[in-house]
């Protein structure tokens, strides 16, 4: 057996999760306008029966659900074990109502719908990129860079709204501990957050140090714009398959200048249209031959975008993806598993999904990876990579550190 590698250094979390929590189950929440298509694409990622009604607030409560993150490498663990159990990994999803203009004030239901924006840990930004006479649009007509506007701007009305509350909080705190100062770092935070969300910018399109960083997540935890955000452009079916549309310049360019993330174009029409042939094979491959489909994409970065990977356990029993947060240790990924998988953590036995590919020609186990010298031990201090395939040695009678 190789000795194990080198000790790494657990990853950071980069952009806008650098101010999320330190997580499993993370959620994404649909935002949006009334009538942009959330819940249609709610339905479609889900795979549920939600309404989807052409009115204004025809989603209350938010729905919640999960969808299986696609991986063709999961895919090619299972046709070689063939489990009898299979367990994708899921990306949870929040479909939220739509916002209008003074929802920060209260309009429409605008108070609650935003604190269950507050309760998710990132986002899909929903705009309407299409024309149609008969799905009814809040403001009448089609602008999609006017909605993002309006949505941010109520975000960021929020958060502003949020913010004067925790400094007036800080302050109570401070007086009643014997007069001292709000520290130096509160007041230069709180001031950066101010200045950027008084212009309509969201406070994760800036430069923080570390100690920012720790401030926002302990004392500022609730402000919206911190999340991450994934902008995903409803267009029309041809709009979709011809990859051409008159607002895409427009939009990304506002993006560009308010934030920044990803931007993903995709069509409920031809989602909607690629579901009804789910059972027609003929119907639905000259379908796909015209354009794929977007939600793959769009999954795989909502899942990604919360600092989301996985690994993976696999065996004639089942194949399963398990959830960590990136830069995970070895001892708390086992702990994923089970408790005592990481109180009594003795090693991990890894192989990357790679190399086991690479070195498998189709056979159960892990006799040729062992042989080519790919099956580490790895210890306590191991940073978990996504797709590694793992077997944690334990013992439970240990009392280890949590």
């Amino acid at each position: 057996m190789p000795p194990a590698h080198p000790k790494e250094a657990p990853v950071a979390a980069q952009g806008a999760s650098r101010f999320g929590r330190v997580r499993n189950n993370l959620r994404q929440g649909l935002v949006g306008l009334p009538n942009v298509g959330k819940s249609s694409l709610f339905n479609l990622l889900t795979k549920q029966s939600v309404a989807a009604e052409n009115f204004p607030f025809c989603t209350i409560d938010p729905a919640e659900a999960r969808c299986p993150v696609p991986d063709e490498r999961y895919e090619h663990l299972i046709s070689i074990w063939k489990p009898t159990s299979e367990y994708p990994a899921y990306l949870y999803v929040n479909d939220i109502a739509g916002l209008i203009k003074g929802a920060s004030e209260g309009a429409g239901l605008g108070n609650a719908f935003l604190s269950h924006i507050q309760a998710v840990d990132g986002y899909y930004h929903v705009v309407r990129a299409f024309d149609n006479d008969e799905i009814v649009h809040v403001d009448d007509s089609v602008d999609p860079v006017r909605d993002l506007e309006t949505i941010q701007n109520e975000l960021c009305l929020k958060d502003l709204s949020a913010l004067e509350s925790a400094v007036a909080a800080e302050a109570k705190d401070v007086k009643k501990s014997q007069g001292k100062k709000v520290s130096e770092l509160f007041t230069q935070t709180t001031d950066k957050c101010r200045s950027l969300l008084e212009i309509n910018k969201p406070i994760r399109d800036a430069e923080w140090t570390s100690p920012e960083i720790e401030l926002i997540k302990d004392k500022l935890h609730t402000l919206i714009t911190t999340k991450p955000c994934i902008y995903l452009v409803n267009l029309s079916e041809r709009d979709f398959i011809r990859k051409k549309n008159k607002w895409l310049k427009k939009i990304h360019e506002w993006i560009s200048a308010h934030g920044g993330g990803p931007l993903v174009p995709i069509s409920v029409e031809f989602e909607e249209k690629l579901w009804d042939l789910r059972d027609d094979a003929d119907g639905l491959k000259e379908a796909t031959e015209e354009a794929k489909s977007a939600l793959p994409k769009a999954i795989s970065l909502g899942y990604k975008q919360l600092n989301l990977q996985y690994f993976f356990t696999a065996g004639v029993k089942e194949v399963r993806c398990w959830t960590i947060y990136k830069g995970a240790l070895a001892p708390q990924a086992a702990g994923v598993i089970h408790t005592d998988f990481e109180r009594g953590f003795i090693k991990a036995e890894v192989v990357g999904y790679d190399d086991f590919k690479a070195l498998n020609t189709g056979q159960k186990g892990m006799a040729e990876v062992k042989a080519a010298g790919k099956y580490r031990l790895e210890g306590k201090s191991y940073v978990v990579n996504d797709g590694d395939i793992i077997n944690f040695q334990f013992n439970v009678t240990t009392k280890g550190k949590k």
